[in-house]
């Protein structure tokens, strides 16, 4: 896939699944109506959005030059993408999308969308194993399965050692 049609394919993937999980269900919920939130939860809810939205934003990116293809399943990436945050943990996409639920939650002061937080890292669990990992592990073999044991799927750390076999 050429550059341009992945930048294209994971702009058009950012609207319709993050912009849709992180965006119109929480106004759905909430209506963007405010709760009884008090200002330090506020403030930290904002953090939250401040650190959360930009690194979705460069795992997004980083499909498109690193992978040359998008986070979407039905236009993956030829190279397994292992660089920036993925360095970290290996799923630094969808824990940004929770903590994006999260923040509004917390500056919002809506507990629903704590819940709907939960319910959404639930689902990504069962995607990512049920789904996610035997695909990367069938098309990337070796190379995923250093990288597996190399880097966290859910907790970010530093990596052991590097997630490139040798």
């Amino acid at each position: 896939m050429g550059r341009r049609a992945a930048a294209a394919g994971s702009a058009l993937f950012f609207v319709a699944a993050p912009g849709v999980v992180a965006g119109v269900v929480p106004y759905l919920l909430t209506g963007w109506h405010r709760g009884h939130s008090r200002l330090p939860l506020q403030i930290i809810g904002g953090l939250l959005l401040l650190v959360a939205v930009p690194v979705l934003v460069s795992a997004f990116v980083r499909f498109v030059r690193e992978g040359a293809g998008t986070p979407a399943p039905v236009a993956p990436t030829s190279d397994l993408v292992v660089g920036g945050l993925y360095r970290y943990v290996r799923n630094p996409m969808y824990l940004a999308v929770a903590a994006t639920i999260v923040g509004q939650g917390l500056l919002l002061g809506r507990g629903v969308l704590f819940i709907y937080a939960a319910l959404f890292m639930i689902v990504v669990f069962a995607f990512v194993r049920g789904y996610e990992e035997p695909k990367l592990t069938h098309t990337f073999g070796d190379e995923y399965a250093a990288y597996r044991r190399a880097v966290p799927g859910w907790w970010p750390r530093r990596p052991r050692r590097s997630p490139r076999p040798r």
